[in-house]
Formats: C-alpha cells, sequence, structure tokens
C-alpha cells in the first residue's frame, strides 16, 4: 500500500505539516480580522460620535450639519440617536427603511445606556437591543457607542449604533476568503508534495530493486546515477558496494570450491562437528564409513548425526581436554583409525574435526609382514636343520658305505636347491611387487607355446593317472606376451591342479581367444579349495595344508602369489572358482597388444 512507502509516508507528512501551519493561520488570521473589524467599528463610531458632539456644541446650524453626518452615517451603515437633558429625542434614524433603529425608550430605560447623559459618560456596549426593521420588531445584536455634550440646559447624549450584521457579513467574508486560499495551497502543497515524494524517492526505489536483484545473487545489477545530491552518492557506494560484493563472494565460491575438490580428492575421511555434535561437513570417505556404520547398526541413512559411540566418547575427550585425541574403531571387517582435533572460535571451542584413515590395508600389510617372517623362519628352518644333520653325519662318520654317504649327500642337495628355490621366487616376488622386474614382450605362437607346457606335464600326470587334456578351439595364431613369464604361470597352475587331483582323475587347460583378449582356465576335479580359504590363496606362504607337512606334494607358498603379480604386470586378472572336493578352476586374463 502507498501508505506503506516512503512516498506516502513522505506525502502525508508535508501535508499533515503544511494543513497544521494553515489551519494555525487561518485561526490566527480570523482572529485578527474579528478584533480588527471589531477595531475599525468601534473607531468609526467613536469618529461620529465626536464630530456630531462638536456640532451639537458648537455648530449654529445644527440642522445642516446633523443631515449631513446622516448622510454619513448612512453609508457607513449606522443609526444615530440624540436625546436632549430632558429624554427628548433630538434626532434619529428610525424612519430609514430596511435600517434596524432601536426605539428611543431604550435609551431612556437601559442603565448603562442612560448614563451617558446623567452620569456624562463615555460607553460603548456590544448586546442583544429590541429593534424595528421593516415595522417589525425583534432582538438583534448592536454596538453602540454613547458620548454626552453641553452643559446645562444643552445637555445631552449622542449614540451612534450599528448592527453586528454588518460587521459580521465582512468578517465571514474574509474567513470564507483565508479558507479559499488555505484549500487552494492544500490541493497545491499535495501536488507538490507527491510530486516531491516520488522525484526523491525514485532512486530509492531503483536502488530496492537493486537490492532485490543483489540479493537473489544478481551482482552485476546497477543503480542509475541520476543525481548528484546524498542520494546520488549513495547509488554509487551501493554500486561500489556491489562490485565489492561480487567480488568477496566469487573469491568465497573459488575457496569454498577448492576446499571442497581438496576434501572430495582425499583419501582420508573428514567429519566437521558443532558444538551440540551435529554433522557439518563430510567427504566421501566419511560417508562410506557413516553408511558402513549405519549398516552394521541396521539403521536408515537418513538417521543424521549418528555416529559410533567410540567417537562420541572420542568428542567428549576432546571437548573435556581441548586437545588432540585419537581412537581406532572397527566397522565391517575395517580397521579405521580416528584424529580428532578441537575447532576454536577465539577462545571457545565451537566443534571438532574428525580425520579417519582407513588402515585396513596397513594393518593387513602389518600381518602379512608378521606372517612372512614368520613363513620364511619356518621355511628355512626345516631344510637348514637337515642339511646341518646330514652334514654332521657325515662329518662323524655314522654314514659308513658309500652308498650311505651318497643317499645324505643327494638329500644335503635336494634340501640345497629347495632353499635356493625359495630364496628365487622371493627375489622374483619383490621384483614384481616393487615393479622393478622387466617384462620382454614377443609374438608368440599360441598354440605351439601351451603344447610344449601340456607335453612337459604329460609325464608326472601319467605317473598319477590323471588325464591331462587340451582345448585350443578357436584360438587366434599369435599374442604380445612375456612368455618365460606365462610359461611360469601356467607351469605353476597346472603343476598344482596335478598334485591336488587324485588318481584317475583329470586336469584341463582351454583357451578362449577375441580380438581384445585371451583368456586361460585350468580345471580339475580335484580336492578342491574351502570356502574360507578362497580369499588367500594368492597370499605369500598361504597353504591350504594348515599342518604344514612335507612331502612331494609339498610347496613354498609364494607360487600363486607369484602367478597374480605376473598376469596383473601383463594387465591381466586372475581368479579362482572352487568347491571342496569337487574340484577347482583357474582362469586369467591377457589383454592382446600390451607392450
Amino acid at each position: 500500500m502507498i501508505w506503506r512507502s516512503v512516498v506516502g509516508k513522505l506525502w502525508v507528512t508535508i501535508l499533515l505539516l503544511v494543513s497544521v501551519v494553515l489551519t494555525l493561520l487561518t485561526i490566527l488570521l480570523t482572529q485578527f480580522f474579528e478584533n480588527f473589524y471589531d477595531e475599525q467599528a468601534k473607531e468609526q463610531l467613536t469618529k461620529m460620535a465626536d464630530r456630531l458632539v462638536l456640532i451639537m456644541e458648537n455648530d449654529s446650524n445644527k440642522e445642516e450639519a446633523i443631515r449631513i453626518t446622516r448622510e454619513m452615517a448612512e453609508a457607513y451603515s449606522m443609526s444615530i440617536m440624540i436625546i436632549d437633558k430632558n429624554q427628548e429625542s433630538f434626532i434619529s434614524t428610525e424612519t430609514q427603511g430596511e435600517t434596524p433603529t432601536i426605539p428611543v425608550s431604550v435609551f431612556n430605560e437601559d442603565e448603562k445606556l442612560s448614563n451617558v447623559i446623567q452620569k456624562k459618560k463615555n460607553i460603548y456596549i456590544n448586546g442583544d437591543f429590541p429593534i424595528r426593521a421593516n415595522g417589525k420588531e425583534l432582538e438583534h445584536t448592536m454596538i453602540i457607542y454613547g458620548e454626552p455634550y453641553g452643559n446645562g440646559q444643552n445637555a445631552g447624549g449622542v449614540y451612534v449604533y450599528q448592527s453586528i450584521e454588518n460587521i459580521k457579513k465582512t468578517t465571514d467574508q474574509t474567513k470564507y476568503l483565508i479558507f479559499l486560499a488555505a484549500g487552494i495551497a492544500i490541493i497545491l502543497t499535495t501536488i507538490f508534495a507527491f510530486f516531491l515524494s516520488t522525484r526523491i524517492t525514485a532512486p530509492l526505489r531503483k536502488m530496492r530493486e537493486a537490492a532485490t536483484s543483489v540479493a537473489k545473487g544478481e551482482f552485476d545489477m546497477k543503480v542509475p546515477i541520476l543525481t548528484h545530491d546524498e542520494i546520488g552518492e549513495l547509488g554509487m557506494t551501493f554500486n561500489r558496494m556491489g562490485r565489492q560484493l561480487k567480488s568477496n563472494i566469487t573469491a568465497l565460491n573459488q575457496e569454498k570450491e577448492q576446499l571442497t575438490s581438496v576434501l572430495s580428492s582425499m583419501a582420508d575421511g573428514v567429519i566437521t562437528f558443532d558444538r551440540k555434535m551435529n554433522i557439518l561437513v563430510t567427504n566421501p570417505p566419511a560417508d562410506r564409513f557413516l553408511q558402513a556404520y549405519y549398516y552394521e547398526s541396521g539403521m536408515k541413512t537418513e538417521a543424521e548425526g549418528s555416529v559410533p559411540k567410540e567417537v562420541t566418547r572420542l568428542y567428549q575427550q576432546v571437548v573435556s581436554l581441548e586437545s588432540e585425541q585419537m581412537t581406532e574403531v572397527d566397522i565391517q571387517g575395517r580397521s579405521w583409525v580416528v584424529v580428532m582435533t578441537p575447532l576454536y572460535d577465539h577462545s571457545v571451542i565451537r566443534g571438532a574435526v574428525a580425520v579417519l584413515r582407513d588402515m585396513t590395508e596397513e594393518r593387513r600389510m602389518d600381518k602379512l609382514r608378521e606372517d612372512f617372517v614368520a613363513n620364511v623362519s619356518h621355511e628355512l628352518k626345516t631344510p637348514i636343520s637337515m642339511l646341518q644333520g646330514y652334514s654332521e653325519a657325515i662329518v662323524d662318520g655314522i654314514a659308513e658305505s658309500e652308498e650311505e654317504k651318497k643317499e645324505l649327500a643327494g638329500i644335503i642337495l635336494d634340501e640345497s636347491k629347495r632353499m635356493g628355490r625359495l630364496v628365487n621366487e622371493l627375489l622374483d616376488l619383490a621384483r614384481l611387487e616393487a615393479g622393478h622386474m622387466k617384462l620382454h614382450y614377443s609374438t608368440t605362437p599360441i598354440v605351439p607355446f601351451v603344447e610344449r607346457i601340456v607335453r612337459k606335464f604329460q609325464g608326472p600326470a601319467k605317473e598319477r593317472d590323471i588325464q591331462l587334456n587340451l582345448d585350443l578351439a578357436g584360438v587366434q595364431k599369435e599374442m604380445e606376451i612375456d612368455p618365460d613369464r606365462i610359461e611360469q604361470v601356467l607351469t605353476n597352475l597346472i603343476d598344482n591342479a596335478i598334485r591336488h587331483t587324485s588318481h584317475g582323475g583329470f586336469v584341463n587347460l582351454s583357451l578362449e581367444s577375441s580380438e581384445r583378449a585371451v583368456k586361460f582356465f585350468i580345471k580339475d576335479n580335484g580336492s578342491g579349495i574351502k570356502e574360507e580359504d578362497l580369499p588367500f590363496v594368492f597370499e605369500r606362504f598361504y597353504k591350504g595344508d594348515k599342518a604344514r607337512t612335507r612331502g612331494k606334494s609339498g610347496g613354498t607358498g609364494l607360487g600363486l602369489a607369484i602367478a597374480r603379480n605376473i598376469v596383473e604386470a601383463h594387465g591381466g586378472q586372475i581368479n579362482v572358482h572352487s568347491k571342496n572336493n569337487e574340484g577347482t578352476t583357474f582362469s586369467f586374463v591377457i589383454p592382446r597388444m600390451m607392450k
């Protein structure tokens, strides 16, 4: 509404101010003119009475003088009454048509009017008196001025009076002109005030529109500068503020985007809490941490603000101790280290920031390192003990015959070779995992390459009465590989399949070829791998034989780990599927044109 706008308020303010001023001025002028006309009427009556007194006292031709005076009085709408000492009328205007006249008896009977003759006093009276006008007697408001004249027998009183209606008419006319002027002034003031307020507030409305646009994020909006006064300076200041605000918002957005990018690209999770432990900011790793916690707790993901009880206790410690704290949380089989630091607002803690690091791989590597040391020690302990024992037997002469000495020497040689294989396999695995082993690619014909490897195992397969089959249907002729390393993979997988397949079983080697890759399958119907052992078959020194029994079927536990690293070095992937006591299938994929 217009009354709530600056235009309406300014318009009403100017209009009320001018109206109050005009009202006061009208009242004062009206009072002034009423008093002025009263004083003017009294002065005229006084002058007329003084002239009649002079005529009555000094003029010899009184009749002519009174006639002239009476004509003057009639010109001013006055009436004259002259009464001598004997209370007889000397002259009056009671016969003058519509001019109201006061009967002589009134002057003689009225106490104040009679004092003019009796006590020689000048009087001025304003009151209601009976009059005669147009042959009728009425009550009328009159102003009367009386003045005595002469002495002795020539004494009397002169009365000059006038109807108040004459003065009232003049006063009303003046009031009408004053009110008319005031009304015109108010109308002009209204128009002027509306024009002035509209002109003054037009730039303010532009600023309001610009401010609304800025509030919506449109920082390019500018206020047109139409004047060079205070409002113009305000507009220039507003434009300057808009430019500065845009610059600041742009800088803040850039910093926010940079911070968001940093948080999103961090490998560690970040959670920011406020004073009430409400979650303010998270990044993707932290979201995964919370999702895992929600799933483990059977909660819905909408349960915002819920964190593991370990994190809650850690937050309480951070707030109470005002220092960095750390704890470890295990969720869904993964280990998370949580480091929490307080956030300060000046000297008051306003929350905390928690950094979550997934230490699962580190813990796994620590365990593997411990297992590695234990496994290497275990693998070396037996051959070293055997070397030492059989060497002492030879030195001490326990083996007497040459055949016994050759047998002991053969055992020592076998254990030495076994230790050499273990050391070489460890070196190969270390080089593969460190990425230091260079692959020597060459264009290798697939069919002769695979047939040669299968022929190599035909002997051991026949010894165990195992059928070794080769399926090369639809295989393309050649591919780019390191033939020695792929042969090492196939040798390890086929050897494992033969060693873990019972007499009368089978081992199948099949290939599937496409334009993009070649897939190898080694399938047997042997003892299989237990389900709980499947995730660990490619780990170093892992064996399904928990007792680590030895014999011809025993190995170092490094073959599958080396095979996995060779396949991955070729850009491929190796997998295993197995059922206990039903058989196992190893498969690996080698992409083509891998150089």
